[in-house]
């Protein structure tokens, strides 16, 4: 049985990530994913995500998304490829939105740059936005749009060419530790590893159920769709990524890039599924064009055109919407990080960096206090 420094299951966004970093330092690493990503069974794909510094779901999150930033623009040069584009990005909502405090709180902390426009200026500066007049907007400048595939293709690529092995399309079947290693199973042979990183998406919890753990992590499919716009209003020379909150929902979108058309997909709801099951088809649900159509109509609505496309992915999402990064409290070689509940991906490559201190170093950089599992106890 062939022994690697440290096994990785799952090479999706965090996993990919990990493994460059890993093979980076040195560290023999085997990464298994059940697909051949970038691929479209998990949560990364659709083309882009949005990355935000001054972070409404909290400030603590600020010093990782700046770390993230830095970290995507280094890989953007050492794979020559282009992986951000800095359109900006416009977070609103009405005058008393918990969401917007946030924002505006985070970027005083942080002194980053912040504009706060009233829905007036809003109107003025996108006129393909139609505000009301009890909201406001914070435009964040430095921010932007990743895209993602080409994020997971680039670590790949570079984690290879820097010694680390890779098995696609290998299912994990089982895992086991011994007290000093772990055995991972799998449908194509079993391998033995020092250490272990689970970062399996919607597979996580049975994983890691199998090691002791239990995580509280539901997959729920999700929907996003691009629509025929005016490229004069939003095309991604001048209209930004954009966050709206209102009140009992919340959306989310892109700018049309290289003339695809408005992004645009809901954050809260969804139906809680199986993954090895999900319903794969878009428009199998009327929520699913019809939730998005009615917030362009109402809000965008030169951007409420054709359907162009739509996909389905998954979010995994925890109780609190926060991440779980932590070490196995019982076998402090075992590394998981799962449950990224919609807003992770702009994290990938730092959480990819901090897993792999936590494997070689014992401890991150960063400060992962707040994704411990042990809050849920």
């Amino acid at each position: 049985m062939q022994t690697y420094e440290v096994i990785i299951v799952g090479a999706g966004s965090m996993g990919m990530a990990a493994g460059y970093y890993l093979a980076k330092r040195g560290a023999s690493a085997l990464l298994i994913d059940a697909f051949d990503p970038p691929h479209t069974m998990g949560s990364h794909h659709g083309d882009t995500r949005i990355i935000r510094h001054a972070y409404g779901e909290g400030k603590q999150y600020v010093p990782f998304a700046l770390r993230a930033q830095e970290l995507w623009a280094e890989l953007e040069q050492a794979a020559n490829v282009k992986l951000f584009s800095q359109t900006g990005v416009l977070s609103a909502g009405a005058h008393d939105c918990a969401f917007l405090q946030e924002v505006r709180e985070s970027a005083e902390r942080y002194s980053l740059p912040l504009e706060v426009l009233t829905a007036q200026e809003v109107r003025e500066r996108w006129p393909g936005i139609e505000l009301p007049d009890h909201f406001y907007a914070c435009l964040e400048p430095a921010s932007g749009v990743l895209y993602s595939e080409h994020a997971i293709r680039a670590y790949r690529e570079l984690a290879t060419a820097s010694g680390a092995s890779l098995l696609t399309n290998t299912k994990v079947t089982s895992l086991q530790t011994d007290g000093a290693d772990v055995i991972v199973h799998t449908d194509s042979g079993s391998y033995r590893g020092k250490k272990l990183l689970v970062s399996a998406g919607a597979w996580n919890a049975p994983l890691l159920q199998e090691l002791g753990l239990s995580v509280p992590l539901v997959p729920t499919r999700k929907t996003v769709a691009w629509f025929g716009a005016d490229e004069s209003l939003y095309s991604a020379d001048r209209f930004p990524a954009f966050v709206f909150h209102l009140g009992d929902s919340m959306f989310y979108g892109f700018p049309s890039i290289d003339g695809a058309g408005v992004k645009i997909g809901r954050h809260d709801g969804g139906q809680a599924i199986d993954p090895d099951t999900l319903e794969r088809t878009f428009g199998c649900y009327l929520s699913d064009e019809g939730d998005v159509r009615a917030f362009l109509e109402t809000y965008m609505p030169q951007a409420a055109g054709a359907l162009r496309q739509g996909r389905v992915c998954i979010y995994t999402m925890t109780p609190d919407e926060h991440f779980v990064i932590d070490r196995h409290p019982d076998n402090p070689h075992i590394v998981f990080a799962a449950g990224f509940s919609g807003h992770g991906f702009k994290f990938a490559s730092a959480v990819g960096e901090a897993a792999s201190q936590l494997l070689i170093d014992g401890e991150s950089k960063l400060d992962l206090s707040m994704f411990s599992l042990s809050r849920f106890s």
